[in-house]
C-alpha cells in the first residue's frame, strides 16, 4: 500500500499537546467512533447525517463503468469544451482538476464558471464554441442562485447556437435526488442527470459525482485516480491508531494548534498542484469557522523571511515529488529552522491528488472535533444568501436596489460602511487617510482580507496581491484574498462566523458592461452588487471591522490609485 508521505516538525510545547490529544483519541476509541458516525464527537446534533463522504471513494470505484461510459460518449460526440456551472463545493474540485491535469488528448477542455461578474462571464463565453460545448450544471440543493442563473443564461446561448431540438442534449445536471434542478433538467430534457449523495455536504463532495462527473468528461483516468484514493481511505480507517492514521494525525495537529492560538494555516503548494490551496481554503474555513472559533486558511500568500510571521500560524507545504520550487524549499526550510510548525506532504504524482482530498476531509472533521464545533454546517453562508435574496427580490419588485450613500467621496473612490464602522473611520481628508484609520485597526494575531467583487483575472489578481503583501509586510499579520461571489461559498463562512480577528477591505466597481439574466428583471451586474452588499451587511451585523471601497468603470486606474493609497496609509 502506498500513500502520500506526511512529516512534521513542531515546537516542543505544541508537540507535547498533539501527543496528549492523540492519546485521548486512542483511549476514547474516537477513530472508530468517527467511522461509526458518532455525532457526540462534535456538537452531538445532526453530524451523523453528514458523513457519507467516508465511504464514497469505494462506492465510486464500484461505479467506474458509468464514468467510463460517459467519457466514451463525450469523446465520440467530439465536444471541444466542457463548461462546469457551479459554486463552492460544486466548482472548486473541478477547478483543481482542470488546473492540475490540463487538457487531456482526445477530450474536450474543461472550463469552470463560478462568478456572477458580467465581464468575467463574457470573457469565458468568448473562449467557447457553443455549438461544441457540453454544459454541466452542478448544484447540490438545486436552489442555489448562481448555478440557476448560469443555466438560464447558457441554455439560451446554446439554444441560439444549436436550435431548440438539440439544446437539452448539450446539458448534464449533477444534483441531489428530487431537487429543483432535477425537475428543471427533466423538463428541459437534459442529456444526463447524475445524483448527488444527500449525506455529503458540498465541501466534502470532491470524490462524489460533483467532482468525478467533470473528471470523466475531461478524460481523466478515474480507475487510476480512485484506486490511489482508496489507499488513503484504507490508511485512515477505523482500525488504524491515531498516531499512524494520516488523516487523524494531520487533523490533530491542526485542531490542537488552533486551540493554542495558531489558528491560521498557511498553504504552500508546488507549481504543478498550486490550485489545491483554493479547494483546501473552502474545506477548512467553511468547516471550522463558526461560533467565534475556527482556522483561517491563508492561500497564495508568497513566502517571506521568518521574522515577518507571528506565532499564530501553522505552515503546510504540499509538493509534487521531483517538481519542487527551489525558492519555496529554501523559504520553508528557513521557517522550520526559526521554530515555526511545518507540515510537509509529498505527492509522488498528480494521480495521487485524490488521497489529499480524502486525507484533508478526515483531518478537517477531526480538527473540528478538537476545536469543539459542528464541522458540517455553514450558518453564516446562509445568512449572506438571505441578505442577497432580499436585495434581488426588491430589484424584481421595484426595478432598483435600495439607495445607499457613501460616507466619503474622492476622485478615486467612494467609501461605504455601516454606522459603527463609519464612526470609527470618519474624519480622514483623503482616501489614504481613511485607509490609514482602517488599517491601524489591525493588531497582533489579526488577519487582513481583501474581498474583490471584480473580474477574477491575472491582472486583477496581481493588483490585489500587491495590496495584501504590502499589508502583510507592514503589519506582520496573515492576509487573505478572495474574489466575490465565489468566496461567499468558501472562506466567507469563517470571515463572518469564525474568530473576530479579521479586518476586511471589500472592493466593488462599476461594471464595464452588463449581461441580462433570461427570465428575470435583474442582470448579472445587479446580482453581483446585491451579493457584495449582502456580504457587507452580514460582516457589519457580526461586528466585523470592514470598509467597502467602490471604484469607477476604469478598474485598472482605480486599482492603481487604491494600491497607491494603501502604500501611503502604511
Amino acid at each position: 500500500m502506498s500513500i502520500n508521505r506526511l512529516t512534521y516538525k513542531l515546537p516542543n510545547e505544541l508537540h507535547a499537546a498533539v501527543n496528549a490529544s492523540l492519546e485521548d483519541w486512542r483511549s476514547n476509541n474516537k477513530v472508530a467512533r468517527l467511522w461509526q458516525k458518532d455525532a457526540s464527537l462534535w456538537s452531538d446534533t445532526d453530524e451523523g447525517r453528514w458523513l457519507g463522504w467516508l465511504t464514497v471513494a469505494d462506492e465510486q470505484f464500484l461505479n467506474l463503468a458509468t464514468f467510463k461510459q460517459l467519457a466514451a460518449e463525450v469523446k465520440k460526440t467530439k465536444f471541444k469544451h466542457v463548461l462546469l456551472l457551479g459554486m463552492g463545493g460544486s466548482s472548486l474540485c473541478p477547478e483543481v482538476l482542470r488546473m492540475t491535469f490540463g487538457k487531456v488528448a482526445g477530450f474536450p477542455e474543461l472550463h469552470v464558471l463560478d462568478s456572477t461578474d458580467p465581464v468575467q462571464i463574457k470573457t469565458l463565453e468568448k473562449k467557447l464554441d457553443l455549438k461544441k460545448t457540453l454544459c454541466i450544471v452542478s448544484s447540490k440543493s438545486g436552489s442555489t442562485l448562481e448555478p440557476n442563473i448560469f443555466k438560464q443564461y447558457f441554455f439560451e446561448r446554446v439554444k441560439k447556437a444549436v436550435g431548440e431540438k438539440l439544446v437539452g442534449s448539450r446539458f448534464i445536471a449533477v444534483t441531489d435526488p428530487g431537487s429543483k434542478m432535477q425537475q428543471v433538467a427533466e423538463s428541459d430534457q437534459f442529456w444526463k442527470i447524475f445524483a448527488g449523495v444527500p449525506s455529503i455536504g458540498g465541501r466534502y463532495s470532491a470524490l462524489s459525482n460533483f467532482g468525478m462527473v467533470p473528471a470523466a468528461a475531461m478524460g481523466m483516468d478515474l480507475g487510476k485516480f480512485l484506486k490511489n484514493t482508496r489507499e488513503m481511505s484504507k490508511a485512515c480507517g477505523a482500525g488504524t491508531t491515531p498516531d499512524k492514521n494520516p488523516g487523524v494525525l494531520l487533523g490533530t495537529i491542526l485542531g490542537v494548534a488552533a486551540n493554542h492560538g495558531r489558528d491560521k494555516i498557511t498553504i504552500i503548494t508546488s507549481p504543478g498542484i498550486f490550485d489545491l490551496g483554493a479547494w483546501l481554503e473552502q474545506l477548512i474555513a467553511e468547516s471550522t469557522g463558526k461560533i467565534g472559533k475556527g482556522i483561517i486558511p491563508v492561500d497564495r500568500e508568497n513566502l517571506a523571511k521568518p521574522e515577518t510571521y507571528g506565532n499564530d500560524r501553522v505552515f503546510a507545504y504540499l509538493t509534487l515529488a521531483g517538481k519542487t520550487n527551489k525558492a519555496q524549499d529554501a523559504a520553508v526550510a528557513a521557517l522550520e529552522k526559526a521554530g515555526q510548525p511545518v507540515i510537509r506532504i509529498t505527492l509522488p504524482n498528480t494521480y495521487t491528488l485524490g488521497q489529499e482530498f480524502f486525507r484533508w476531509e478526515i483531518a478537517t472533521a477531526v480538527a473540528g472535533s478538537i476545536i469543539g464545533i459542528d464541522a458540517f454546517n455553514q450558518p453564516d453562508v446562509e445568512a449572506s444568501k438571505i441578505e442577497t435574496r432580499k436585495l434581488t427580490s426588491e430589484y424584481e419588485a421595484k426595478g432598483s436596489l435600495p439607495p445607499e450613500s457613501p460616507f466619503f467621496t474622492s476622485k478615486e473612490a467612494k467609501l461605504f460602511a455601516d454606522p459603527k464602522n463609519t464612526a470609527a473611520l470618519s474624519g480622514g481628508k483623503s482616501l489614504a487617510e481613511v485607509l490609514k484609520s482602517h488599517l491601524s485597526r489591525i493588531g497582533p494575531g489579526d488577519y487582513f482580507a481583501v474581498l474583490g467583487y471584480i473580474p477574477m483575472n491575472a491582472e486583477n489578481q496581481a493588483a490585489l496581491q500587491s495590496i495584501r503583501i504590502s499589508v502583510r509586510d507592514s503589519k506582520k499579520v496573515a492576509t487573505c484574498l478572495g474574489f466575490g461571489p465565489r468566496f461567499l461559498h468558501s472562506t466567507g463562512q469563517a470571515y463572518k462566523g469564525g474568530p473576530n480577528s479579521g479586518v476586511f477591505l471589500q472592493i466593488t466597481c462599476d461594471d464595464a458592461s452588463d449581461l441580462p439574466v433570461p427570465g428575470q428583471k435583474y442582470t448579472f451586474g445587479i446580482v453581483k452588487a446585491a451579493q457584495a452588499r449582502g456580504d457587507f451587511a452580514v460582516l457589519a451585523e457580526r461586528g466585523r471591522r470592514a470598509l467597502r471601497v467602490h471604484l469607477g468603470k476604469n478598474l485598472k486606474s482605480g486599482l492603481k490609485a487604491l494600491a497607491k493609497a494603501v502604500n501611503q496609509a502604511l
